[in-house]
C-alpha cells in the first residue's frame, strides 16, 4: 500500500509537526519514569529493582514491537503504521490512569511500549521521506528530538504539579491519551510524501538480515551505549539525590528538570553545530565530556554531583539523534523502517537493561551510588566507541554514496 503523495508543502510540513509531536507526547510519559519511581516506592514499599519495572516494562514492549513489527512502516505503509501505534499507546495510557495494582500497571506499560514502538519506526520512516540529504535527514533528526526533549521536561514537571496539589501522577497518562487522540486525527487527515515502494514485500526475516550489515551492528551497539548512559541520569538520578547518599542542596529538588532542559537546549543547537564540526568529531568530545561528568559526581560528589549529573544532558543532546540519523542514513529509502525498527529494539533492551543491573547493583551494594559507578562504566565504553568511531569512520563511504537519496 503506497502512502499518499504530498501534495504540497503544507502538506510537508503538518507531516513535520506530526512527527514532532509524536515525540513530544510519549517523551512525557517515558521521560517521567524518574519523578514516578521515588512515589511508586513509597506507595507500594517496593525495592529499587522491583520500582524499576516501571521503566523496564515500557522498553520491553518497545523492544519486542521495534523487532517483530518494525518492517511495517515499511510494508504496510507509514499512515497505518503511525495511526496504528498512537491508538495502542493512547488507549493503554488512558487504562493506566484508571488501573490501580502495581502488576497491571506494568503490564500496561508494556502494551504502551508496544504502541510507541509501532508509530515511532513509522516516524522514523517519515523523518527520511521528507530528508533530501543525509545532511537535512540529520538535522531534522536533531529538531525531532529536540520536541522529545521539551516533553521529557514537561512530563516530570506535570508529576510534580499534580502530587503537590495532592492528585494522582496517574493523571499524566491522561493527559497524554487525551493529546494522542488529536494525533491520530492529524494522522488520518495528512497527505505523507510519496515513498519508493519495496521490491520485495518487507518482512521480520528482512529486518532481522540487517544485523548482519557491519554498520546496522555496530551503530546499534553505540546506540545502545548511548542510551544505558542516559538513563543512568532520567531513571536513578532522583534516587540518589534524594537517598541522602549525595547532596542535599537546592539543586537536588531541581535536577532532573536541569537536566531535560539543557538536553534540549543542546538539541536545538544540534544543527548549528553539526555544520561546523564533523559529527564523528562533535561525537568523540561530547562522549568525553559526558564521561568527565559521571567521573567528577563520582569524586567530587556532595553538590557538584547535583549540578555535573545535569550537566550531561547538554553534552548528551545531539548524541542520539546523530547516531539513529547516520544509522538510518546508511540505508536506502525502502528500508528506512526497517533499520529505524533495529535501531529502535536495541534502544529500547539498553533502556531497560542499563537501569536494571543499576538498580540491582545499587540493591546489592545498599545504595544507589554503586549503580552510579556501573553508569560511569557506560559511559567509558561509549567514549572508547565513539572515539574509534572518529578515527576510522567505517560509514563514510556508504553515507556519501547514498547523499541525494537518504
Amino acid at each position: 500500500m503506497n502512502d499518499h503523495d504530498a501534495g504540497s508543502a503544507g502538506n510537508v510540513q503538518l507531516v513535520r509537526w506530526l512527527t514532532c509531536l509524536m515525540f513530544f507526547t510519549f517523551a512525557m510519559t517515558t521521560d517521567a519514569v524518574g519523578s514516578v519511581i521515588p512515589k511508586l516506592i513509597e506507595e507500594h514499599g517496593l525495592s529499587m529493582t522491583a520500582a524499576g519495572a516501571f521503566q523496564y516494562a515500557t522498553m520491553a514492549g518497545i523492544a519486542v514491537g521495534a523487532l517483530l513489527l518494525g518492517f511495517l512502516a515499511d510494508r504496510i505503509g507509514r499512515k497505518l503504521t503511525v495511526i496504528l501505534g498512537l491508538s495502542l499507546y493512547g488507549l493503554a495510557s488512558l487504562t493506566v490512569a484508571a488501573s490501580g495494582q502495581y502488576a497491571m500497571l506494568v503490564a500496561l506499560l508494556c502494551v504502551s511500549g508496544l504502541g510507541i514502538s509501532v508509530f515511532k519506526t513509522g516516524a522514523l520512516a517519515l523523518v527520511g521521506d521528507i530528508s533530501s540529504t543525509t545532511t537535512s535527514h540529520t538535522r531534522f533528526m536533531n529538531t525531532v528530538e529536540g520536541f522529545f526533549a521539551v516533553g521529557a521536561i514537561v512530563g516530570p514537571a506535570v508529576v510534580g504539579l499534580l502530587i503537590s496539589a495532592g492528585m494522582s501522577w496517574k493523571w499524566l497518562y491522561a493527559i497524554a491519551a487525551l493529546i494522542c487522540a488529536l494525533l491520530v486525527a492529524m494522522a488520518a487527515m495528512a497527505k505523507y510524501p510519496r515513498r519508493v515502494v519495496p521490491v520485495e514485500r518487507a518482512n521480520l526475516g528482512q529486518m532481522l538480515a540487517m544485523l548482519k550489515d557491519p554498520l546496522a551492528l555496530g551503530f546499534s551497539l553505540l546506540v545502545m551505549l548511548y542510551v544505558a548512559t542516559e538513563c543512568a541520569i532520567y531513571v536513578w538520578m532522583p534516587t540518589l539525590l534524594l537517598s541522602g547518599i549525595e547532596s542535599q542542596g537546592r539543586l537536588a529538588a531541581s535536577a532532573l528538570t536541569l537536566f531535560f532542559v539543557l538536553r534540549a537546549v543542546g538539541r536545538f543547537v544540534g544543527a548549528w553545530l553539526l555544520g561546523r564540526v564533523s559529527w564523528t568529531a562533535a561525537m568523540a568530545l561530547m562522549s568525553l565530556l559526558i564521561l568527565a561528568c559521571f567521573v567528577g559526581a563520582l569524586t567530587i560528589g556532595g553538590e557538584a554531583a547535583a549540578l555535573l549529573l545535569p550537566l550531561t544532558g547538554l553534552f548528551m543532546s545531539i548524541v542520539y539523534p546523530t547516531l539513529n540519523s547516520k544509522a538510518i542514513s546508511c540505508f536506502p529509502k525502502d528500508r528506512h523502517g526497517a533499520i529505524a525498527g533495529v535501531i529502535l529494539f536495541f534502544t529500547a533492551v539498553a533502556a531497560a537493561a542499563g537501569p536494571l543491573a543499576m538498580g540491582a547493583v545499587s540493591d546489592a551494594q545498599g545504595g544507589a551510588r554503586a549503580g552510579f559507578v556501573l553508569a560511569t562504566g557506560y559511559a567509558l565504553l561509549l567514549f572508547v566507541g565513539l572515539a574509534g568511531n572518529w578515527l576510522l569512520d567505517p560509514s563514510r563511504g556508504r553515507l556519501r554514496a547514498l547523499d541525494g537519496a537518504a
